[in-house]
């Protein structure tokens, strides 16, 4: 399974409508975690977006498609998604 870093901003223009969706994004990203495939999230503290680390069985298009899922995307809360690959040297992270 590859690690993926995916950062994502905020502008202010959508800070309603992620105030609206905040509750089911965040079990969404919860019953990620517990499966495994959500490994840590939070948001930056100065608004600017989040970093959410996943962990998925595929590439690039398998992460994009898993991200796909969250309703923060579904609802256009997010401004901006980059997702890269990650490779950790030390941490947490089992295979």
């Amino acid at each position: 399974m590859t690690i993926y870093a995916v950062h994502y901003g905020y502008e202010p223009a959508a800070a309603g409508i992620r105030d609206a969706h905040r509750a089911i994004h965040r079990q969404w990203l919860s019953e990620e975690y517990q499966a495994g495939h959500v490994l840590l999230s939070g948001p930056y503290p100065d608004g600017s977006g989040a970093l959410i680390m996943i962990r998925v069985d595929g590439d690039i298009d398998a992460a994009e498609a898993f991200m796909a899922n969250d309703p923060f995307n579904a609802h256009q809360a997010v401004d901006s998604v980059r997702i890269v690959e990650f490779t950790q040297v030390y941490g947490p992270f089992e295979d």
